[in-house]
């Protein structure tokens, strides 16, 4: 007799997922809770959703939300399997000119908010014997993005995190996930902070930059729709043993890695080509 082992666990988890208003939040919290998991959704204003969601109001810049949306969870469920850190903001403009405001939100937001997240469900991972933590990262978390610099560098602050994190908590059994989605059809472009100077303002990147932008939001509204993200998370989450990192985009997209094979250079000079850099 021959037996046929898969690396899929059928057990329905409990799982936190952080920014399902719409997106890749909404379409993987929603085919989550299908398939039978308990999901805990959050989002920093209310709204209506899948009847089979509990839907939590955590801001990832407030330290308290995010303990009571923990505790919450847990004090309901008594344990949390997976978590998934999948809410975060973005912001493009010029490193030199872009407001300090929105630098700090985009930092707050996309990596301490995670990171004070992670903090609080650890002690509950660690208690239970078990875990999975998904952060996403981005392309911009491989490379470096023109006039999306301060995005990047908060991508590329949680591929570090990730990394050690994945070492520190091995002896716990908590595994830790990195996701690189390259261009999607989600709200980027609505949502986005730009900087743009005003009107009668100088500003030395304005031109460039809004070069670049637009092709940008070409891709972006040429991406994959974020069903196809959401139901690679869903195969992820049920997984016993899931790979360290899964890169969700398109072939072009992907060469991105090839950052680590070909000469700084050259790399450059392609990326320049590809975002309009002169």
């Amino acid at each position: 007799m021959v037996l046929c082992v898969t690396n899929t666990v059928k057990m329905k988890k409990v799982i936190l997922i952080t920014g399902i208003s719409s997106g890749f939040g909404k379409e993987t919290s929603a085919l989550l809770a299908a398939k039978g998991h308990t999901v805990y959704g959050t989002v920093r204003k209310m709204i209506e959703s899948d009847t089979k969601i509990h839907v939590l109001n955590l801001d990832l810049t407030d330290i308290n939300s995010i303990k009571k949306a923990v505790e919450t969870v847990f004090k309901n469920e008594g344990r949390i399997d997976v978590l998934i850190n999948n809410a975060g903001m973005h912001t493009g403009g010029p490193v030199e000119t872009s407001p300090i405001e929105n630098i700090k939100l985009q930092m707050d937001t996309n990596f301490l908010g995670m990171v004070y997240l992670i903090r609080e469900v650890l002690p509950v991972m660690r208690k239970q014997g078990s875990g999975t933590i998904i952060n996403f990262s981005s392309i911009g978390g491989i490379v470096g993005l023109p006039f999306q610099g301060y995005y990047s560098a908060s991508k590329f602050a949680i591929e570090g995190l990730s990394e050690a994190l994945r070492m520190e908590v091995k002896q716990f059994n908590i595994k830790v996930v990195l996701i690189n989605p390259g261009d999607f059809q989600t709200n980027n472009i609505v949502n986005r902070r730009s900087y743009l100077a005003p009107s009668g303002i100088s500003d030395p990147y304005n031109e460039q930059f809004r070069k670049t932008l637009a092709i940008y939001e070409k891709d972006e509204t040429n991406g994959l729709p974020p069903e196809v993200l959401a139901s690679k998370i869903v195969r992820i989450v049920e997984r016993k043993n899931p790979r360290q990192r899964y890169t969700i985009a398109n072939l072009f997209e992907k060469l991105a890695f090839l950052k680590y094979f070909l000469p700084d250079k050259l790399f450059r000079k392609l990326f320049e080509l590809v975002y309009g850099i002169k």
